[in-house]
């Protein structure tokens, strides 16, 4: 599975999380690691991380989607032109402090909900969605499937578990 996955940390995230900024935000190499685990072909390919801030989220998710609202993760697929030998995946922009604030509300580790957003948002690039019941099942048991390949307990039973308590 060859991948190239370029991470970019937006300058608006530093000034959101002044007294964090980074620090919220996995390394690079772990970003990269989960985004290429959920990789599904062997053709090579790039994909690109933005993480950043709730306003600059919120911008796009209302420009692109008409929710006026900051979210998790947004994935923006990409054709590639037929001239370009390389498949060029496309951008999936991620949310430090929703990503953050979920954690904690779902009682996860914020490693494992940033591993389940970056796969999350991997998946969406390559065509897979969760709006009919039959979709959704299929990719959430790929979610489940990667994330358990790296080491992460299934992300939808922590969740449901915690919302019983």
């Amino acid at each position: 599975m060859s991948i190239t996955v370029e991470v970019t940390i937006s300058e608006d995230l530093v000034s959101e999380l002044p007294e964090s900024g980074d620090d919220d935000v996995p390394e690079s190499s772990l970003l990269e690691k989960w985004a290429s685990a959920a990789y599904l072909n062997e053709s090579p390919a790039i994909a690109s991380l933005l993480v950043t801030s709730s306003a600059e989220i919120q911008e796009l998710n209302k420009q692109y989607r008409d929710k006026d609202k900051a979210t998790n993760v947004l994935s923006f697929p990409m054709q590639s032109p037929e001239e370009i030998d390389m498949c060029l995946l496309g951008d999936i922009v991620l949310c430090a402090p929703v990503i953050k604030k979920e954690a904690s509300q779902q009682s996860k580790t914020e490693s494992s909900h940033w591993a389940h957003m970056v796969v999350h948002g991997m998946l969406h690039l390559q065509g897979y969605d969760h709006v009919e019941n039959n979709e959704a099942e299929e990719m959430e048991q790929l979610e489940v499937g990667i994330l358990k390949k790296l080491g992460f307990d299934n992300p939808y039973k922590v969740y449901s578990d915690s919302r019983k308590q």
